[in-house]
């Protein structure tokens, strides 16, 4: 190596690349260090764009500096050529082949260059300056080219006579100068206008970027990836204009990410993954044909082995398909080839320390020629560099696996759950098939990343063994030994945690599951005052998992120490074994060692985690298995194909039987045990039947029985025009969260004429007009911005406006009131409805005179059949009815021990002069260095421990004590350390969340009104789990990492400190990068959260309203906005991901620098004799690590900062969110209202600021005992005046009097603990019927049974198992009608003067309501009751009406008078109401 060098410079081979010569950089120190290598990293870094993309974008402007730079950059091309030839006509100055080797290079470097510049030029970069990094690398060579000047000049001009070649030589380079002058001039020519500055994406601005077929659009500007050149791909310049757009603030919607590569497209994965899905379920078809009898799944096409995708789910096959095996077959191949890159990474990984190990014995030994120490160093150079390549492929390869196998679970998912039959479904809640989405799928996708290091793990582990056995040999047993003894207590350690995590995600469950039911029935739970009920269960829920937290963080701390101080001991117990076999330590052998018991404990810390993963992946597996198996809902098995026995039949039933279980005997919690039967049943076309019957009797399920929602035990259903579907309106309407138009077009085209028609017809006209931005109004979630009788109208606008032949209408005119109803009967269901044939339920007998035949049932039975007034006569009812473990160490005592280490070897192999070569030995692997990183191992401590062993004991001892002393305070550092983070991380998560519930406790319901109830949720959920958890985690490997670093650099520094040269700029530069990666990576996270919710939301939507989807035949087009919605989260996931690995790549090449530099001074610093073998390798065991370290502090620092928004959103709520008025001026006798006296005066409010007065001057006066009801339209101000007298919400003026004391001086627990409100929306806790009733358990048994007795529930909640069964979610057992009779009886129960009645019985049949007003007027006789009621009958009995019109009072006096006033709007909805 040193002749070759002396050849090619003319120089002796005792100093072949002298550096300073006679006060001057060395000529050829020049041209090959400061010429060759620029050019190199410019022709590298220009060849990766010269696969850039063409742009499409027509009139595309240019930037006029691009012309000077290409011209520039091809006259820099020519002029080393002809430098060449003017080399070969003057040979005194220096050695030709220098020249020529140079200038080649050049040459080369320039043309790549001026190709690069031409791609460029034509791409959309020609709009801006181009990237940053070229004009950079261009101004590399400069100081060369100066240095060269001063030489010719110092050189050549002092010859006496001048050639020619001389003068041209240095014309050329002068030339060279001012063509790069030129260049700088091109770069920084300014431009014409602001707008010309577009990049890569501006052209999506003015495209779309799906088009109307939901095909992407075909402009590869937003492709990511596809297309790219080798070189880009590897380097992922064509993430840069994405980067450039997220650090210039312009990524601000998902629009503004690329389009996913063609092959990670949701479409064409689902539909790969779907043929897969088909294939399997062939095979195990053929291989199990007597099964498919057996399966009530098959459907038509199953002979065939396939079938039309609209007409049946791929699913439908039967229950032997097993996603792992389709999984496997969709992806296994491309996932399983990851694996070489995996192992090549691992190998090259093994590299680093044992051309450490060489580099260092090289370093030790004086007779090693020079050659060896280059050849070491350029290989240290190119096992780091492709190391890093290849695990950075593999990482960025495994991340486009994992988001093909999530796109193909989540969309498997919501296919399954649009098919599943409505009896299967109902064994899991909404909560837990959004878990499937959510959860289940996450975890299983994360099981790529398990799988690849199940295998490599242990390979590693053996490799290092091996390893370290040549290094010591079998001294290494003890530290093994040791390490393997560690291991069951870490697994025990470990599996408590499990177990005490699972029983913290159990109580975290039941709380938020609590704090929904809260959140859902925030108004119920503010009229009853239970505020402190509720909130002592919640930090009861909250107590519980906090003390499995406190278990887990202790535990974990325990963990920490265990393995911080598991590195100092292993490589005591090593070394000491080693020196007493009689063997002599050498820097070679500690260092080497050392990294490899670093190496060594990895394995052994990842393995169980690794496995944890795993395992956690196989239950989430089972449990979507389990989903997936489901049977589906068969509509051609459900339906006979044979026709009607009467042509004009639209519907037809013969001895029918339906369950909501698929096992009849089996009671399920949808609807108690009730079974349907029906005998004969035909409707014939265009006739309007009506349902009636008491409470629980059945209607509904019939409704259902015939939509396919049941499971048909027996007997046969017809259904007329099938495929069209019905147009269904449920008793709870079903909104979705868009607009008004939205809800009600559902899918259809917009049609002005019938939608105008459709307005009418549901009295939805006077509504719109009164939302604040018409019918483009969003709804909110499950429409909590609507009335319950907007809803209802709202929903049943939505089956009118669908035009389907047969109308399925249960209890629509429930919420409204008689002049509503009355106008809904006439003009829609009688009018525009008119020809359609309509099955009616409804409580509201009334309205049914005009029906063609009527149903009664009972029981599940029809009991009789025929006209009006054959059967409202009968109807009368009594009420009976069924129901990375946290690895991190302390990083300043790991720094000294590690100094105290280098020092001791020095000082060693001072005294003891033998250099043993060892056969071979190695260095800290990334992966080792990465661990240490991560604070799991304190390889430096190691380092301290094993000393070398001197001739003298006393030396050993000496050094041993110090080491272990320092060692030792290590070890107390990180026990005091790792114990206090987990105390403050207990402390934090109780004290966030207090305040955080005390605050939502006492918010105002507007604030609930306005702020949908999921964004609450993840404040309680998501938000706090982070402060409980993951912050802490974060954090605390953030710090570790900072002081990790700063130990680094001091210790680098101190070993090689020529080594501050090179890392100055390489400091700048990655401060540079990380500023660059941070902003944009934000943004993309910021975009990928964004649109996940909506993927939920809409899932949770869809199962809320699967029922309406499926009648009215809209999967298909439901499927379709999953996929588009999964499809912008891909995006931004994708987008996210590569931005990551984009860092990562360029973060790897610092370290590569970083490493190469050390080698390289380490081997000047040996030719000088300067250099210190200790110290060398302390430096280079560092340098190794820097690299997963850079990276590490990066995307800890980035989590850490995305993580604080979660405390940030915790504070929010804690300050910030409107609170309802705490004080309480006066204090109130405790039998106060004692008569019973309410006076409204001039009383005005609002819901919201800007919205209209929903009061407007209401003033009148009730006495104390009087029963008042309250009518009026919808909207016209009813339930706002109880909202009012309860202080709901606060009064913008006028005052209410209660018994003559103004409530707004009472304190509000006072206020509402002494009325009694019965509200409309009949709400129920999940949970016994007694906690419904009585939750703070203030009555006895007797009392309990008294009042449902009274309100004719005794019979059906004894039949359930009495006052302790369970209601399930939202009190799903009972009937909407039975739910409100539970809300009537929880009012019974209080002691209150004045009573608020709200609605309570629209769900109830008259019978049943007849005789609770019987009920009312017994237990109230001496109290004050106001109603509100939109069945008139039930009020007339009342002492006097007040009649609200527009927030007004228009009326107040008894029924008798207003009946008798001819112009009176009491009179007028009297008479509307008995047409």
């Amino acid at each position: 190596m040193e002749e070759i060098l002396a050849n090619l410079c003319g120089t002796s081979p005792e100093d072949p690349l002298p550096v300073w010569v006679h006060g001057s950089v060395g000529h050829c120190f020049n041209q090959l260090i400061l010429n060759v290598f620029p050019h190199m990293i410019l022709a590298l870094v220009s060849a990766c764009y010269l696969g850039t993309p063409r742009s499409h974008v027509p009139g595309h402007p240019h930037r006029p500096g691009w012309k000077c730079r290409i011209v520039a950059s091809f006259i820099l091309t020519g002029l080393p050529i002809l430098d060449i030839a003017a080399a070969i006509f003057q040979q005194e100055l220096g050695t030709l082949y220098l020249e020529v080797l140079a200038n080649g290079i050049a040459m080369l470097a320039w043309l790549t260059h001026s190709l690069a510049l031409l791609m460029l030029y034509r791409s959309t970069y020609g709009s801006s300056r181009g990237p940053a990094a070229m004009v950079f690398l261009v101004l590399l060579p400069v100081p060369a080219l100066i240095i060269t000047l001063v030489w010719y000049c110092q050189n050549g001009l002092a010859w006496p006579h001048l050639h020619a070649a001389h003068i041209c030589r240095l014309s050329f380079l002068c030339l060279q100068l001012v063509s790069l002058l030129i260049y700088v001039i091109g770069y920084i020519t300014p431009v014409a206008s602001r707008q010309d500055f577009c990049s890569i994406n501006d052209s999506w601005q003015r495209k779309p970027l799906i088009t109307e077929s939901g095909i992407p659009a075909p402009h590869w500007q937003g492709v990511a990836e596809d297309g790219e050149s080798w070189l880009s791909c590897f380097s992922y310049a064509w993430m840069n204009p994405l980067m450039k757009r997220g650090y210039q603030w312009m990524l601000n919607r998902p629009q503004d990410v690329y389009l996913l590569p063609r092959r990670l497209q949701v479409a064409r994965v689902r539909d790969h993954f779907y043929s897969c899905w088909q294939e399997k379920a062939a095979l195990s078809q053929e291989e199990e044909d007597t099964v498919s009898s057996t399966h009530p799944i098959v459907t038509e096409g199953d002979e065939s082995g396939e079938a039309s995708p609209s007409s049946r789910s791929p699913y439908d096959t039967q229950k032997g398909v097993q996603l792992l095996s389709v999984l496997h077959a969709a992806f296994g191949l491309r996932y399983y080839s990851l694996g070489l890159l995996k192992l090549s990474g691992s190998l090259l990984g093994f590299s680093g320390p044992l051309l450490l190990n060489l580099l260092v014995s090289f370093m030790e030994s004086n007779q090693e020629p020079l050659s060896h120490g280059v050849l070491y160093a350029l290989g240290l150079f190119a096992g780091s560099f492709l190391g890093a390549l290849l695990r950075n492929q593999f990482s960025y390869e495994v991340n486009k696996v994992m988001l093909t196998v999530r796109a193909a679970v989540i969309s498997a998912i919501y296919r399954k759950a649009l098919r599943v039959s409505g009896s299967s479904l109902a064994r899991f809640t909404i909560g837990e098939i959004v878990n499937f989405m959510s959860t289940d799928t996450d975890r299983l996708v994360n099981f790529c990343v398990s799988f690849h290091e199940v295998w490599s793990l242990p390979f590693q582990f053996a490799i290092t063994l091996y390893l370290l056995y040549q290094q010591v040999g079998v001294a290494f047993l003890g530290g093994l030994a040791l390490a393997l003894l560690l291991v069951p207590v870490n697994k025990v350690i470990a599996n408590r945690i499990m177990e005490n995590n699972k029983e913290m995600l159990k109580h975290k469950d039941t709380r938020v599951k609590l704090m929904t039911e809260f959140l859902c029935g925030m108004r119920v739970i503010k009229f009853y005052t239970w505020e402190r009920h509720f909130s002592a269960r919640i930090n009861a829920c909250r107590a519980r998992e906090l003390q499995r937290l406190r278990t887990i963080k202790y535990l974990d701390a325990m963990c920490v120490y265990l393995w911080a101080a598991l590195p100092v001991v292993v490589s005591i117990v090593i070394f000491i074994t080693y020196v007493l076999l009689g063997h002599q330590l050498t820097a070679t052998k500690v260092f080497t060692a050392l990294a490899l018991v670093g190496m060594l404990i990895l394995p052994l810390n990842n393995f169980p985690w690794v496995l944890n993963g795993i395992l956690e992946a196989k239950v989430s597996l089972d449990r979507i298995q389990r989903f997936l198996e489901l049977s589906d809902q068969d509509l051609d098995a459900y339906y006979t194909t044979d026709g009607p026995t009467d042509p004009s039949s639209a519907l037809e039933m013969h001895r029918s039987s339906f369950s909501w279980s698929l096992d009849s005997t089996r009671q399920h919690l949808s609807r108690g045990t009730l079974q349907i039967f029906i005998q004969e049943l035909a409707v014939a076309k265009g006739a309007l039947v009506g349902v009636v019957g008491k409470v629980g009797c059945g209607k509904s399920s019939l409704l259902a029985a015939i939509t396919g929602e049941l499971n048909r035990l027996g007997g046969q259903v017809y259904v007329w025009d099938l495929e069209q579907g019905f147009g269904l309106a449920t008793q709870e309407p079903w909104i979705q969260f868009t607009s008004v138009r939205e809800n009600i077009l559902f899918g259809r085209d917009f049609d002005a004429r019938l939608y105008q028609e459709v307005l009418e017809a549901c009295a939805l006209s006077d509504d719109l007009s009164t939302l604040p931005s018409g019918d483009q109004t969003e709804v909110g979630e499950n429409g909590v911005t609507l009335s319950g009788g907007q809803k209802a109208r709202i929903a049943l606008a939505r089956a009118v406006y669908q035009e389907k032949e047969i109308y399925i209408l249960d209890d629509p005119l429930a919420a409204v009131d008689a002049d509503v109803a009355n106008h809904l009967m006439q003009k829609c269901i009688l009018g525009v409805l008119k020809h359609k044939t309509r099955i009616l339920c409804t409580h509201r007998t009334e309205f049914l005179e005009k029906a063609d035949t009527l149903l009664l049932m009972d029981n599940g039975r029809i009991v009789k059949t025929g006209t009006p007034s054959e059967i409202l006569p009968l109807v009368e009812a009594t009420p009976k009815v069924n129901e990375e473990n946290k690895r991190r160490k302390n990083k300043a005592s790991r720094n000294v021990s590690d100094w105290w280490l280098s020092h001791w070897i020095s000082s060693l192999s001072q005294k003891a002069n033998t250099s043993m070569r060892p056969l071979s030995a190695s260095f800290p692997s990334p992966q080792l260095l990465l661990f240490s990183l991560a604070g799991l191992v304190s390889r430096v401590q190691l380092v301290g421990i094993a000393p070398s062993l001197p001739n003298s004991t006393l030396d050993v001892n000496f050094y041993l004590m110090v080491y272990g002393s320092i060692a030792g305070a290590n070890s107390i550092f990180t026990i005091l350390r790792a114990f206090l983070f987990a105390y403050g991380t207990i402390r934090a998560a109780t004290v966030i969340h207090n305040r955080l519930l005390q605050r939502v406790m006492k918010a105002t319901v507007t604030f609930f009104d306005v702020t949908p109830t999921g964004r609450i949720l993840n404040r309680f959920s998501s938000d706090l789990y982070c402060v409980d958890d993951s912050l802490p985690f974060i954090l605390n490997i953030f710090l570790a990492n900072v002081f990790g670093l700063l130990g680094m650099m001091v210790m680098i520094t101190y070993g090689l400190p020529w080594i501050g040269l090179v890392l100055l700029p390489l400091a700048a530069l990655y401060f540079s990068i990380q500023r660059y990666y941070r902003r944009t990576s934000r943004e993309l996270k910021r975009l990928y959260s964004l649109t996940l919710s909506p993927i939920y939301t809409h899932f949770s939507e869809t199962l809320t309203g699967l029922s309406t989807i499926r009648a009215t035949r809209a999967t298909d087009r439901f499927e379709a906005e999953n996929q588009l919605r999964l499809e912008q989260n891909q995006r931004c996931l994708f987008a996210s991901n590569t931005a990551m690995q984009w860092l990562d790549i360029r973060l790897q090449m610092i370290g590569v620098a970083v490493v190469t530099a050390i080698a390289g001074i380490a081997i000047i610093q040996h030719q000088r004799q300067l250099g210190n073998p200790g110290l060398v390798g302390l430096s280079l065991s560092y340098a190794l690590s820097v690299t997963n370290l850079l990276s590490a502090l990066i995307s800890s620092f980035t989590q850490t900062e995305t993580m604080m928004v979660s405390v940030e959103r915790a504070e929010e709520y804690t300050s910030d969110i409107p609170i309802e008025p705490q004080e309480q001026l006066i204090q109130v006798a405790p039998d106060w209202p004692s008569q019973g006296h309410v006076e409204f005066q001039q009383v005005v409010l609002a819901y919201r600021p800007g919205l209209p007065n929903a009061l407007d001057g209401v003033t009148f006066t009730i006495y104390s005992g009087e029963k008042v009801g309250i009518v009026g339209r919808t909207g016209s101000g009813k339930s706002t005046i109880f909202l009012a007298l309860f202080r709901m919400l606060e009064l913008r003026g006028g005052r209410i009097l209660l018994d003559n004391v103004d409530t707004r001086s009472v304190g509000l627990e006072s206020l509402r603990s002494k009325l009694a409100i019965i509200p409309q929306d009949p709400f129920l806790f999940s949970g016994t019927i007694r906690e419904n009733l009585d939750p703070q358990g203030q009555h006895t048994d007797a009392d309990l049974y008294q009042v449902l007795d009274q309100c004719h529930l005794q019979e059906v909640i004894t039949q359930m198992g009495g006052l302790d069964c369970e209601l399930g979610e939202r009190g799903k057992s009972l009937s909407v009608g039975q739910r409100q009779l539970v809300c009537l009886a929880r009012a019974l129960l209080t002691q209150a003067k004045v009573l608020c009645i709200d609605e309570a019985t629209a769900s109830v049949d008259q019978k049943t309501d007849q005789l609770l007003q019987q009920t009312i007027r017994q237990r109230f006789a001496d109290k004050t009751v106001l109603t509100i009621a939109h069945r008139l009958n039930t009020i007339l009995d009342s002492d006097r009406v007040l009649v609200m019109h527009g927030g007004k009072v228009a009326e107040l006096d008894s029924p008798v008078v207003l009946s008798k006033r001819e112009d009176s709007l009491f009179q007028r909805l009297l008479t509307r109401g008995q047409q």
